[in-house]
């Protein structure tokens, strides 16, 4: 079953996929463009995954690592399907990155790896943008880099773990403007679903509704406003986004104002 979180009439609904169209749970059916898309859940801790896959390590000149490296994201980051992302106006190299977003199900806490997908609820799709320019370490990567406002769309779509046969053999691909840029696969990463709920369970408790996001093969280009990016892991359908200047997010002064000087 394919989920998702949507604004309409003037509320935010739950809502499911039936024939191309989302119905809401109070029965209403509407098309994709009439709602306003939302995460299909609400983030709670977020971890993100660098350099897990060895090609795209490789295409950034470094070495696969040899243990997860881990950093966080806040929630500011979030935005839906459709939605826009801003690119600062100082930045010289901003790119996509297409991930398999992992959701937890319910408390874990020392998993090994043979259980590791009972905790997992289900998936989602992660486009996580990186700001290079602000990047003073590929295995650390600061907040300035991965925790930009409008950053991070994710969705559009909730879908059942049940669902997806196996996580670790999903291809990825980015599309910009229409034109094929990024293309992998799950079963590339170093480490594997299991594998990264064991680490991370192994040192914290990780709750319903946390985030792993998993990394990304490489083909990662920069991206200017006015570009359309649409992201894709099979199974899970296509996350798309816009990428805009900061004059889309200025405050501009109304005549009244303006006329008052």
């Amino acid at each position: 079953m394919k989920q998702a979180r949507v604004a309409c009439f003037g509320a935010v609904h739950d809502a499911v996929e039936k024939d191309g169209k989302i119905e809401l749970l109070d029965g209403r059916i509407v098309s994709e463009d009439e709602v306003v898309w939302l995460p299909p859940i609400e983030p709670r801790t977020t971890f993100v995954l660098a350099l897990n896959y060895s090609d795209h390590a490789g295409e950034l000149a470094f070495k696969a690592p040899e243990e997860p490296l881990v950093f966080l994201k806040g929630p500011n980051t979030f935005i839906g399907h459709n939605a826009q992302t801003r690119r600062p106006a100082d930045v010289t190299y901003m790119h996509y990155e297409c991930e398999l977003a992992v959701i937890i199900g319910k408390k874990a806490k020392n998993v090994k790896r043979e259980d590791a997908y009972d905790y997992v609820k289900g998936y989602t799709i992660a486009n996580d943008y990186a700001l290079r320019d602000y990047l003073e370490n590929y295995y650390r990567p600061n907040l300035r880099v991965k925790n930009r406002d409008t950053c991070t769309p994710l969705g559009p779509w909730f879908v059942d773990a049940a669902d997806i046969k196996d996580p670790m053999n999903l291809k990825l691909r980015t599309y910009v403007n229409g034109e094929l840029k990024q293309e992998g696969t799950t079963k590339d990463m170093i480490f594997d679903v299991p594998y990264l709920i064991e680490y991370l369970s192994s040192f914290m408790t990780l709750d319903e509704n946390d985030i792993i996001l998993t990394g990304t093969p490489k083909g990662t280009v920069d991206v200017v406003p006015g570009d359309e990016v649409i992201t894709e892991v099979e199974g899970l359908g296509q996350l798309k986004n816009t990428i805009v200047g900061d004059e889309v997010f200025s405050i501009k002064s109304s005549p009244e104002k303006s006329a008052a000087k």
